[in-house]
């Protein structure tokens, strides 16, 4: 049976919630940038495998890693740690993520340039709405201000955006790809690579805990959904709905840290969580109800399960 279109929201939707206490975790460690990529790379990295080792019975179809989308998803991985934990060690936070919430925007272009696949005009405003949402929610900071490392940061940012969205957009179109060993390949390379540069002893300096808890728990779970979301429905969509933890996260910090946020970080981040209620709402009463195959059908079963993975036409 074919899936139902809105299946890829809804896991991309649990991802995205799940990931939404990160940042309240990295805050309680109190630890540097470099430190944080370490923990939570290696961390990361050895959860993806040990499960994978674990529950994965038969062929594993480990040499896919090494082929181009293999290779693509796990410099993605590995580019997209270091660069955001680069840009929140140099730039304001609200730099950082204003540019992360270009990654809709990113991946719905990687998906026309590179495969061809269209994007819906609810998508195009939907993402309009989220970006003046999450402006809106940033501009009240008052640390947008033009510095050398303001320019650096939202650098990364962006660059946090172009890999997401790209990993986003090859898992859509490699369905054999394994998604554990890539990410967790990834996310290893990103940990060593921390490893490598961090100060001697700098490593323990903190609170290990909700480090590891982030690394181990949170960041497993949430990548597993949201890179399996996106082959059930447009990488764009998973973007935008990943950007809930743009405009959630500082509501875990309030909530236990007592930072309140700002009027305009409230109504922004209002605006963005009714705009993505909206398309969730709107996208399922348009999906259409999925087909089922007969069990006696004689031909091949790609022809049967249809373009499963299709973005419901919203137009």
């Amino acid at each position: 049976m074919q899936r139902h279109p809105f299946y890829g929201l809804g896991l991309a939707a649990l991802g995205a919630l799940v990931l939404t206490p990160d940042t309240l975790l990295m805050r309680l460690s109190g630890m540097e940038g470099l430190s944080m990529l370490t923990w939570r790379g290696l961390a990361l990295g050895a959860t993806f495998w040990a499960i994978f080792l674990l529950t994965t019975r038969g062929p594993r179809n480990l040499r896919l890693l090494l082929t181009r989308p293999g290779l693509t998803v796990i410099a993605c991985q590995s580019a997209n740690a270091a660069l955001f934990s680069l840009g929140i060690a140099v730039a304001p936070v609200a730099v950082v993520l204003l540019a992360v919430a270009t990654m809709p925007v990113c991946a719905a272009l990687l998906s026309r340039l590179l495969y061809g696949e269209p994007t819906s005009r609810a998508t195009w405003i939907t993402m309009g709405a989220v970006l003046l949402g999450i402006g809106l929610a940033v501009s009240g900071k008052g640390d947008l201000a033009a510095s050398p490392g303001t320019l650096v940061g939202a650098l990364c940012g962006f660059g946090v955006a172009l890999t997401l969205g790209l990993s986003f957009v090859t898992l859509r179109h490699a369905p054999a790809l394994p998604l554990m060993p890539a990410m967790g390949t990834g996310a290893l390379i990103s940990g060593l690579c921390g490893l490598a540069l961090v100060p001697a002893g700098a490593l323990t300096e903190g609170h290990v805990l909700p480090i590891l808890a982030t690394g181990a728990v949170i960041l497993p779970v949430s990548f597993f959904c949201l890179s399996s979301a996106s082959r059930h429905t447009a990488a764009a969509n998973v973007s935008l709905l990943m950007l809930l933890e743009t405009v959630l996260g500082p509501v875990w910090v309030w909530a236990f840290l007592g930072e309140a946020p700002s009027p305009r970080m409230l109504l922004g981040g209002a605006l963005v969580v009714i705009s993505l209620a909206l398309y969730i709402v709107t996208t399922r009463r348009r999906a259409p109800r999925p087909a089922r195959v007969p069990a006696s059908a004689n031909y091949p079963v790609s022809e049967a399960r249809g373009a499963e993975g299709a973005e419901p036409p919203l137009s």
